[in-house]
């Protein structure tokens, strides 16, 4: 299980350690370029129905923190596919067996 720690904000967010590391590829490659967009999610079981979203912008500080000491074999297909979706209006949703809920 993956943290993503986001801005100031008081709960961070646990996204399976596979899911976060292609994120990590996407959302750095993006805040790089300069560019923002947003990161949502439906809530998990045992939170407050409903989802989330947050807008990615490089002045914003942000950190990702993994369970595994040792990077995964990351898969071009599923970074492609996020990195299409970050290029979307709707930004890029994490699949629901993605998030793990929030601390």
């Amino acid at each position: 299980m993956g943290i993503l720690y986001y801005g100031s904000s008081e709960h961070a967010i646990e996204i399976d350690d596979l899911a976060l590391a292609h994120l990590k590829v996407v959302i750095a490659t993006k805040l790089r370029r300069n560019e923002s967009f947003t990161l949502s999610w439906r809530h998990d079981v045992g939170q407050p129905k409903g989802r989330s979203t947050i807008w990615l912008h490089p002045s914003i500080p942000l950190r990702f923190e993994f369970n595994e000491p040792n990077p995964p074999e990351l898969d071009p297909r599923r970074i492609q596919e996020y990195a299409n979706s970050a290029n979307t209006s709707g930004g890029i949703l994490i699949p629901d067996e993605h998030i793990l809920g929030a601390v």
